[in-house]
């Protein structure tokens, strides 16, 4: 069964230019976390990197490939589907891991845990999610509790958001129901620090704060 995983990366970011190959302080490029973490796993048999540019290859990690997307996918009204159904096309695997240089933090073992899943054949899928501690509401009413009876936070029914930052799915799932969530998906809870994503500015200095603090290993 095989196993490839992929970083999908276009550099003409709108939000935050550039902001894959920012270097944390005191660190390297965000985009080279997530691939030498990917590069590491024994369980995946190819690591690519999917972009339109080939300057990403001055930020690639040895073991990792580069493999050139068509252009046309870098605009913003594509979606983000046509992104995985084009890689699919391209590079043949049983499974594929979807993983994203914003989501820098993603460790080894989750992200086995999620490609175990889905070789098991028990799930079609599984993503990353962490758990909302949190008092939601939709509709001006509560989501996850009861106005009556005011849990605790750590007793609030279990509500999860996706991370975006990890996904695994079948070749099937993909090419033939465009989906990267399946039918039968398995939920890979992600700790705080996994769920760091980067969409802007202020995304990037939270995660230089969390990098510097918790991740640097020359302290």
């Amino acid at each position: 069964m095989k196993v490839v995983a992929f970083v999908p990366i276009k550099l003409n970011n709108e939000r935050l230019p550039n902001k894959n190959t920012l270097p944390f302080t005191n660190g390297q490029p965000m985009v080279c976390y997530i691939l030498e973490t990917l590069i590491k796993i024994e369980q995946i048999d190819e690591v690519y990197v999917y972009c339109s540019s080939e300057k990403i290859k001055d930020y690639l990690p040895e073991g990792v490939k580069y493999l050139t997307r068509d252009k046309k996918l870098d605009t913003s009204h594509v979606s983000f589907n046509d992104v995985l159904s084009s890689f699919a096309h391209d590079v043949s695997a049983d499974i594929y891991v979807l993983a994203h240089a914003t989501a820098p933090f993603i460790n080894k073992d989750s992200i086995i845990k999620a490609v175990e899943a889905v070789k098991s054949k028990e799930f079609d899928s599984s993503f990353g999610c962490h758990r909302l501690e949190e008092f939601l509401w939709k509709d001006s009413k509560p989501l996850n509790y009861d106005l009556e009876n005011i849990p605790r936070t750590q007793d609030l029914e279990e509500v999860y958001a996706e991370t975006c930052g990890l996904y695994v799915y079948t070749r099937e799932l993909i090419v033939e129901k465009n989906r990267r969530i399946g039918y039968s998906p398995k939920i890979i809870e992600l700790s705080r620090i996994e769920s760091v994503d980067v969409n802007n500015e202020f995304d990037f200095t939270v995660a230089d704060a969390v990098y510097n603090k918790y991740i640097r290993s020359d302290i």
